[in-house]
């Protein structure tokens, strides 16, 4: 059985000097996770989050639960 290694994604909206944060969809169907990291800090630590709690952030960010103005 191989083991799959996370792919990084960073958005196309995080051109603001590298100040964002990277996932790593790809291991969502086979562990239920999704990886996410700071882009600035590749080899430094992740966090896992579960695959239902990051699509809720997602809806609450297209939602605009989070928005501050």
């Amino acid at each position: 059985m191989k083991t799959e290694s996370p792919r990084w994604f960073t958005s196309s909206y995080s051109s603001n000097g590298g100040n964002c944060v990277e996932v790593a969809a790809n291991l969502a169907a086979a562990r239920g996770i999704i990886p996410v990291r700071d882009s600035k800090l590749m080899g430094g630590p992740v966090v896992t989050v579960p695959v239902t709690a990051f699509a809720a952030f997602v809806a609450g960010v297209r939602g605009g639960t989070f928005d501050t103005v």
